[in-house]
């Protein structure tokens, strides 16, 4: 990894931290202010919230500025943020304090990946993006295990204190180790905002939500699975998402390195088909132990393997405005967290078994797959070359 990246993959685990660790630390917290566990859920529902409103919000309202100076911003009101959480005194101050920590989540990603394309070496763009998202898939190895050791037995109020203090570290080093980039000419935020008139941003958006939906309906339901059908032991089940996490790290890379070679689009198409098979698998073997810890880690590692390629095709859809575009991407994740925890659940709902969610997930990594390849066939028709040329 280059050094001038490393700052991106810095913030990329203090956001990955604070996002994912609220599931282990949920019952904590409900317990510390008071609370059910429904009622601590709707912290996870606030930051997703602040995701996806933060992301093209706090981009477009700073298009104008250099991507250095806005990525020291954005870490400062995390770190900020993440401050008052560990501070809430009552439950709806926290509440708030989730939702702003949101905020700049899919914003320094999306202001990140223009940085880390400006910054790679010919050839290597989604490569250098990989880098970026490094640090989010390390978070699920190390970050969240600890984070919610340390809540466990500690203070939950302590985790939100470390994210605050990794914040500290990458506004440090993005000083000191990511060069000036000049900030692209801007005619303002009016002017950025006529992207969402683009029919092909809108269809990526819809591949995005829809396609990544497919995970996590899969992975929302995941501990049950493992459980319930699988039979394994509930104190295994950290070690076995770390297992998920490992599985991300290696597939971010490799997904950096793929659409490197292929088109953005066709890339997508890849693994939305793979993500399918992945899911149907895990329906059919949901009762075998060693089964499961292979499509973990196989799964895990697939729907990280998307993210270079769908920060590509935004920004390759938004050229008079690619950090917006390349935001509307932490905002299509959070999207399909939302779509795919709440289709997932209705066949459980129903009675069906905890095998069912990833029938769910296949049928929404099929349908991505579907409105990918309506774009790759308007793209050939049309004869677009933009999006179809790998950069």
């Amino acid at each position: 990894m280059k050094k001038s990246l490393a700052p991106l993959a810095l913030g990329g685990f203090g956001i990955g931290m604070t996002e994912f660790v609220m599931m282990g630390i949920l019952p904590d917290i409900a317990t510390d202010l008071a609370v059910t566990i429904p009622q601590a859920g709707y912290l996870i529902a606030a930051y997703a919230i602040g995701v996806v409103v933060g992301a093209p919000t706090l981009v477009a309202l700073m298009a104008r500025q250099a991507p250095k100076a806005v990525l020291i911003w954005f870490m400062m009101l995390f770190t900020l943020t993440n401050a008052l959480s560990a501070l809430a005194p009552d439950f709806y101050t926290l509440l708030l304090g989730r939702f702003l920590a949101g905020l700049p989540h899919g914003a320094f990603f999306g202001v990140g990946a223009v940085v880390a394309s400006r910054l790679a070496d010919k050839g290597k763009v989604a490569a250098a993006m990989a880098s970026m998202f490094t640090g989010l898939t390390l978070a699920n190895v190390v970050g969240v295990p600890f984070g919610t050791w340390l809540g466990h037995n500690a203070s939950w109020r302590l985790v939100f204190l470390l994210v605050a203090a990794i914040g500290i570290a990458t506004v440090l080093l993005l000083k000191r180790w990511v060069p000036h980039i000049e900030a692209r000419p801007s005619p303002g935020f009016r002017h950025d905002l006529k992207i969402f008139k683009r029919p092909g941003l809108w269809l990526a958006m819809l591949i995005t939500s829809i396609g990544t939906g497919g995970f996590f309906a899969s992975f929302s339901y995941i501990a049950p699975l493992l459980t319930d059908m699988a039979h394994f032991q509930p104190g295994t089940t950290p070690l076995i998402m770390t297992l998920v996490g490992i599985g991300m790290t290696v597939g971010v890379t490799l997904g950096g390195k793929l659409a490197d070679k292929v088109a953005p689009i066709k890339s997508i198409v890849i693994l939305l088909a793979i993500m399918a098979t992945l899911l149907v698998l895990n329906g059919l073997l949901a009762h075998s132990k060693p089964a499961i810890l292979f499509l973990a880690f196989a799964t895990g590692a697939n729907a990280l393997a998307l993210g270079p390629s769908i920060q590509m095709l935004l920004m390759d859809h938004s050229r008079d405005a690619e950090m917006l575009g390349s935001s509307l991407g932490q905002s299509g994740f959070n999207i399909g967290n939302a779509l795919g925890a709440f289709l997932g659940g209705i066949p459980l709902t129903l009675g069906f078994s905890y095998a069912s969610p990833q029938w769910v997930g296949a049928c929404l990594a099929l349908a991505g797959m579907a409105l990918a390849l309506l774009m790759l066939g308007k793209h050939r028709t049309f004869g677009a070359v933009v999006v179809l040329t790998p950069h």
